[in-house]
Protein backbone atom coordinates (compact mmCIF):
# COMPACT_ATOMS: atom_id res chain seq x y z
CA UNK A 1 0.00 0.00 0.00
CA UNK A 2 1.23 3.31 -1.26
CA UNK A 3 1.21 5.00 2.23
CA UNK A 4 2.94 8.46 1.25
CA UNK A 5 -0.14 8.75 -1.19
CA UNK A 6 -2.44 8.50 1.56
CA UNK A 7 -0.76 10.73 3.45
CA UNK A 8 -0.88 13.00 0.43
CA UNK A 9 -4.47 12.77 0.22
CA UNK A 10 -4.85 12.93 4.11
CA UNK A 11 -2.83 16.82 3.96
CA UNK A 12 -5.35 17.43 0.74
CA UNK A 13 -8.45 16.50 2.92
CA UNK A 14 -7.23 19.38 5.64
CA UNK A 15 -6.35 21.97 3.21
CA UNK A 16 -9.74 21.77 2.31
CA UNK A 17 -11.45 22.21 5.46
CA UNK A 18 -9.31 25.40 6.56
CA UNK A 19 -9.20 27.19 2.84
CA UNK A 20 -13.08 25.85 2.62
CA UNK A 21 -14.76 28.88 5.36
CA UNK A 22 -16.40 30.74 2.92
CA UNK A 23 -15.49 29.39 -0.55
CA UNK A 24 -19.08 27.68 -0.43
CA UNK A 25 -17.69 24.25 -1.98
CA UNK A 26 -20.21 21.46 -0.17
CA UNK A 27 -18.22 20.01 2.42
CA UNK A 28 -18.33 16.00 0.56
CA UNK A 29 -16.76 14.54 -1.91
CA UNK A 30 -18.22 16.45 -4.86
CA UNK A 31 -17.19 19.68 -3.19
CA UNK A 32 -13.91 18.08 -2.88
CA UNK A 33 -13.41 17.79 -6.22
CA UNK A 34 -15.00 20.83 -7.24
CA UNK A 35 -12.35 22.46 -4.87
CA UNK A 36 -9.24 20.06 -6.20
CA UNK A 37 -9.98 21.21 -9.76
CA UNK A 38 -10.20 24.85 -9.38
CA UNK A 39 -7.11 25.06 -7.27
CA UNK A 40 -5.37 23.00 -10.09
CA UNK A 41 -6.91 25.43 -12.31
CA UNK A 42 -5.32 28.13 -10.85
CA UNK A 43 -1.88 26.66 -10.68
CA UNK A 44 -1.99 26.23 -14.14
CA UNK A 45 -2.40 30.03 -14.96
CA UNK A 46 0.22 31.05 -11.99
CA UNK A 47 3.08 29.68 -14.08
CA UNK A 48 5.73 32.12 -14.36
CA UNK A 49 5.15 35.35 -16.71
CA UNK A 50 6.54 35.01 -19.99
CA UNK A 51 9.01 37.19 -22.32
CA UNK A 52 7.90 39.31 -25.04
CA UNK A 53 9.39 41.64 -27.34
CA UNK A 54 10.20 45.03 -25.59
CA UNK A 55 9.30 44.23 -21.81
CA UNK A 56 12.30 45.32 -20.50
CA UNK A 57 11.46 48.30 -22.24
CA UNK A 58 7.97 48.58 -20.50
CA UNK A 59 6.11 47.09 -23.49
CA UNK A 60 2.42 46.32 -21.84
CA UNK A 61 0.72 42.81 -21.92
CA UNK A 62 -1.96 44.22 -23.58
CA UNK A 63 -0.14 45.51 -26.27
CA UNK A 64 1.81 42.46 -27.11
CA UNK A 65 -1.73 40.47 -26.78
CA UNK A 66 -3.26 42.63 -29.30
CA UNK A 67 -0.34 42.05 -31.67
CA UNK A 68 -0.51 38.83 -31.39
CA UNK A 69 -4.30 38.53 -32.16
CA UNK A 70 -3.83 40.89 -35.26
CA UNK A 71 -0.95 38.05 -36.22
CA UNK A 72 -2.63 35.07 -35.65
CA UNK A 73 -5.46 36.68 -37.72
CA UNK A 74 -2.99 37.44 -40.70
CA UNK A 75 -1.85 33.69 -40.39
CA UNK A 76 -5.52 32.40 -40.20
CA UNK A 77 -6.13 34.56 -43.71
CA UNK A 78 -3.13 33.46 -45.26
CA UNK A 79 -4.08 29.72 -44.84
CA UNK A 80 -7.52 30.34 -45.81
CA UNK A 81 -6.59 31.73 -49.03
CA UNK A 82 -5.10 28.85 -49.81
CA UNK A 83 -7.35 26.71 -49.11
CA UNK A 84 -9.83 28.49 -51.95
CA UNK A 85 -7.09 28.13 -54.33
CA UNK A 86 -8.01 26.90 -57.64
CA UNK A 87 -11.96 27.22 -56.52
CA UNK A 88 -15.11 29.06 -57.14
CA UNK A 89 -14.77 31.33 -54.19
CA UNK A 90 -13.50 34.84 -54.07
CA UNK A 91 -12.64 35.29 -50.47
CA UNK A 92 -12.93 33.39 -47.19
CA UNK A 93 -15.59 35.16 -45.92
CA UNK A 94 -17.58 33.33 -49.04
CA UNK A 95 -17.54 30.06 -47.60
CA UNK A 96 -17.75 31.26 -43.76
CA UNK A 97 -20.64 32.80 -44.92
CA UNK A 98 -21.77 29.55 -46.07
CA UNK A 99 -20.57 27.09 -43.08
CA UNK A 100 -22.86 29.36 -41.24
CA UNK A 101 -26.43 28.78 -43.38
CA UNK A 102 -25.31 24.80 -43.43
CA UNK A 103 -24.52 24.93 -39.63
CA UNK A 104 -27.55 27.24 -38.14
CA UNK A 105 -30.09 27.40 -41.24
CA UNK A 106 -32.16 30.06 -43.06
CA UNK A 107 -31.75 33.58 -41.42
CA UNK A 108 -32.17 37.24 -42.31
CA UNK A 109 -29.46 38.74 -43.79
CA UNK A 110 -28.62 41.15 -41.04
CA UNK A 111 -28.39 38.26 -38.74
CA UNK A 112 -26.26 36.44 -41.24
CA UNK A 113 -23.96 39.57 -41.04
CA UNK A 114 -24.38 39.70 -37.61
CA UNK A 115 -23.00 36.54 -36.41
CA UNK A 116 -19.80 37.05 -38.60
CA UNK A 117 -19.54 40.68 -36.68
CA UNK A 118 -19.37 42.20 -39.88
CA UNK A 119 -20.73 45.89 -40.80
CA UNK A 120 -23.52 45.89 -42.66
CA UNK A 121 -22.04 47.33 -46.00
CA UNK A 122 -19.71 44.67 -46.40
CA UNK A 123 -21.13 41.92 -44.77
CA UNK A 124 -24.49 42.37 -48.29
CA UNK A 125 -21.39 42.87 -50.64
CA UNK A 126 -20.60 38.92 -49.48
CA UNK A 127 -24.49 37.91 -49.66
CA UNK A 128 -24.48 39.71 -53.13
CA UNK A 129 -22.35 37.49 -53.93
CA UNK A 130 -23.47 34.74 -52.83
CA UNK A 131 -26.79 34.82 -54.69
CA UNK A 132 -25.21 35.91 -58.33
CA UNK A 133 -23.13 33.05 -58.05
CA UNK A 134 -26.53 30.48 -56.91
CA UNK A 135 -24.76 29.60 -53.60
CA UNK A 136 -27.88 31.09 -51.87
CA UNK A 137 -31.82 31.66 -52.34
CA UNK A 138 -33.78 34.18 -50.21
CA UNK A 139 -37.54 34.71 -49.77
CA UNK A 140 -39.50 37.19 -47.74
CA UNK A 141 -39.47 36.91 -44.00
CA UNK A 142 -42.73 35.67 -42.85
CA UNK A 143 -42.32 37.70 -39.76
CA UNK A 144 -41.20 40.89 -41.33
CA UNK A 145 -41.77 41.59 -45.19
CA UNK A 146 -39.08 44.16 -45.37
CA UNK A 147 -36.56 41.53 -44.87
CA UNK A 148 -35.04 38.67 -46.92
CA UNK A 149 -34.54 35.08 -45.49
CA UNK A 150 -31.36 33.38 -47.17
CA UNK A 151 -30.34 30.06 -46.77
CA UNK A 152 -28.07 27.89 -48.56
CA UNK A 153 -28.69 26.12 -51.76
CA UNK A 154 -27.98 22.77 -52.97
CA UNK A 155 -25.28 24.75 -55.59
CA UNK A 156 -23.87 26.26 -52.66
CA UNK A 157 -23.95 23.09 -50.52
CA UNK A 158 -21.96 21.38 -53.68
CA UNK A 159 -19.49 24.04 -53.78
CA UNK A 160 -18.90 23.97 -49.72
CA UNK A 161 -18.15 20.28 -49.33
CA UNK A 162 -15.97 19.90 -52.77
CA UNK A 163 -13.43 22.45 -50.77
CA UNK A 164 -14.11 21.17 -47.10
CA UNK A 165 -11.14 19.12 -46.62
CA UNK A 166 -8.79 22.21 -47.61
CA UNK A 167 -10.80 24.11 -45.22
CA UNK A 168 -10.70 21.74 -42.58
CA UNK A 169 -6.72 21.25 -43.84
CA UNK A 170 -6.60 24.85 -43.15
CA UNK A 171 -8.16 25.41 -39.40
CA UNK A 172 -6.08 22.13 -38.39
CA UNK A 173 -2.88 24.59 -39.14
CA UNK A 174 -4.15 27.64 -37.81
CA UNK A 175 -4.52 25.64 -34.30
CA UNK A 176 -0.91 24.24 -34.78
CA UNK A 177 1.24 22.62 -32.36
CA UNK A 178 -0.91 23.30 -29.46
CA UNK A 179 -1.91 20.35 -27.14
CA UNK A 180 -5.58 19.21 -26.44
CA UNK A 181 -5.69 20.59 -22.97
CA UNK A 182 -3.58 23.49 -24.57
CA UNK A 183 -6.40 23.91 -27.47
CA UNK A 184 -9.03 23.76 -24.56
CA UNK A 185 -7.66 26.52 -22.91
CA UNK A 186 -7.16 28.72 -25.40
CA UNK A 187 -10.97 28.60 -26.26
CA UNK A 188 -11.97 29.73 -22.80
CA UNK A 189 -9.91 32.19 -23.02
CA UNK A 190 -10.99 33.61 -25.96
CA UNK A 191 -14.58 32.65 -25.59
CA UNK A 192 -14.05 35.10 -21.90
CA UNK A 193 -12.63 37.83 -24.44
CA UNK A 194 -15.56 37.63 -27.60
CA UNK A 195 -18.12 37.36 -24.21
CA UNK A 196 -16.93 40.56 -23.20
CA UNK A 197 -16.47 42.56 -26.89
CA UNK A 198 -19.88 40.92 -28.33
CA UNK A 199 -22.25 43.25 -26.61
CA UNK A 200 -19.99 45.97 -27.41
CA UNK A 201 -19.88 45.33 -31.01
CA UNK A 202 -23.52 44.60 -31.20
CA UNK A 203 -24.16 48.24 -29.93
CA UNK A 204 -22.65 49.74 -33.21
CA UNK A 205 -21.30 53.12 -31.19
CA UNK A 206 -19.77 55.34 -33.32
CA UNK A 207 -16.09 55.24 -33.46
CA UNK A 208 -15.67 59.11 -32.47
CA UNK A 209 -17.03 57.57 -29.30
CA UNK A 210 -16.11 54.24 -28.83
CA UNK A 211 -13.12 54.37 -27.02
CA UNK A 212 -14.55 56.76 -24.80
CA UNK A 213 -17.74 55.08 -24.19
CA UNK A 214 -16.20 51.39 -23.36
CA UNK A 215 -13.75 53.10 -21.19
CA UNK A 216 -16.00 54.48 -18.83
CA UNK A 217 -18.09 51.56 -18.68
CA UNK A 218 -15.99 49.16 -18.06
CA UNK A 219 -12.40 50.16 -17.16
CA UNK A 220 -13.32 53.93 -15.37
CA UNK A 221 -13.96 52.87 -11.31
Amino acid sequence: MNYQLIQDVIQLVEKFEKENNNDGYAKDVSGFKRWFFEREKQTDFSLDEPDWEGKTEGRSPESVISTLLVHMNRYAKTYSKSAIQESEFSTQEDFIYLINLKAFGAMTKMELIKRNIQDKPTGMQIINRLIKNGWVTQNDSETDKRSKVIEISQEGLQSLDAQMGKIRLATQIVSGDLSHSEKMQLIRLLNKLDDFHHPIFSQQIDSHELLQKVNAAYFID
